[in-house]
């Protein structure tokens, strides 16, 4: 039996592919959800509209200090853990879930799957790279995206046994929940828009927005990006980033201001966008598999797989610099080859699982 630990939505969206091939191939498995942003009864809509099984457990774990979250989460997992002793616990990303589910089941000796193993982004300073490493570390079967994750591990000293390019689950993800999309939302309707008349925007990292200076750099330049354009900017803002935009007094003509979407209305969004802004991990590859150009308002990012393609360009938060890198973009061709995968990455793993003999 294999669990699947996970607690935010862009894990449910990774790992909806292994979900739905370990239903498909019959494979015992449960999902527990630690509630790290939300709890199940929040993400139960997001469960049914991806047509996923609901999970087992639900820690409900809630928001905190990264401590205080991990712990929390950290002690619920071992619980389950004991209860069930699956033969194998599978955890995706950067965020303190992984952390916490890959520590629980490491001390129980418990063999330990880390689907989109071997990022890196350099930076110290950000949570994620620290649940990265040690994740990574604590790991039996290392599932990297591609092959420079892959040669990242490898460089920390991680034996070449323990490692599996095998693409990243977001292609299968994209495919297949782009699909349900279609057949589910009318958010272009509802929007008013048409493809490739409009320019979509995300921003919710604590770095960004909890400090005026950045927030207002990418405030301005999203509304010179929009004022060259002639284009809509539609920028669905987290609770966080408005709070923080309030808080600061800052300006926003020039700005579409949305609520928050749901995954499949803003991924329909995504695929029809002419340009994409965003400080998201997870969006940056989105955009790369949709063939949507993409500017990052960082100064690093652990997916430069997207800079050697020339899907995605570093802007940082200097106004002019997000529109210099916007101009840059909508110039480029959109013909570059997607470095994730060709949708089968589930696949891959769950065929690993069962050479180790854990499926």
């Amino acid at each position: 039996m294999i669990c699947l630990v996970l607690g935010t939505r862009p894990e449910i969206i990774k790992l909806s592919p292994l979900i739905r091939e370990c239903g498909r191939r019959q494979i015992p498995f449960f999902v527990l959800h630690t509630g790290q942003h939300y709890s199940y009864e929040m993400d139960r809509v997001f469960f049914e509209d991806l047509e996923l099984p609901a999970p087992e457990y639900n820690l409900d774990a809630g928001s905190g200090l990264h401590g205080e979250q991990t712990g929390k989460i950290l002690a619920g997992a071992e619980q389950v853990f004991f209860r069930h002793r699956p033969d194998a616990v599978l955890v995706q990303g950067d965020t303190n879930t992984v952390l916490a589910g890959a520590l629980a089941a490491a001390k129980l000796h418990i063999p330990v799957g880390h689907v989109e193993a071997g990022l890196r982004s350099f930076d110290r300073r950000m949570p994620e790279e620290i649940n990265r490493i040690v994740a990574d570390h604590v790991s039996d079967l290392l599932f990297a995206p591609t092959e420079t994750a892959a040669r990242y591990l490898r460089g920390e000293g991680i034996p070449e046994e323990k490692i599996f390019v095998t693409g990243n689950t977001v292609v299968d993800a994209v495919f297949q929940n782009l699909e349900i999309a279609q057949k589910k939302t009318g958010v272009m309707e509802r929007m008013e828009t048409r493809e490739g008349d409009f320019i979509l925007v995300t921003a919710h990292r604590a770095e960004n927005v909890d400090d005026r200076g950045r927030l207002a750099g990418i405030l301005e330049g999203l509304s010179a990006v929009g004022e060259e354009t002639g284009m809509q900017v539609i920028f669905p803002v987290h609770p966080r980033t408005a709070k923080m935009t309030r808080e600061f007094g800052l300006d926003t003509r020039g700005i579409r201001i949305v609520p928050p979407l749901g995954y499949l209305e803003f991924l329909l969004l995504e695929s029809k966008a002419a340009l994409i802004l965003t400080d998201s991990g997870g969006i940056q590859e989105e955009a790369c598999v949709l063939g949507v150009p993409c500017v990052t308002l960082r100064e690093n990012t652990e997916r430069p797989e997207t800079l050697k393609v020339g899907s995605n360009v570093l802007a940082g938060t200097d106004p002019m610099t997000i529109l210099e890198s916007a101009r840059e973009m909508r110039s480029r061709d959109r013909g570059w080859e997607n470095p994730y995968g060709d949708g089968h990455a589930g696949e891959r793993i769950l065929d690993a699982l069962a050479r180790r003999g854990l499926t």
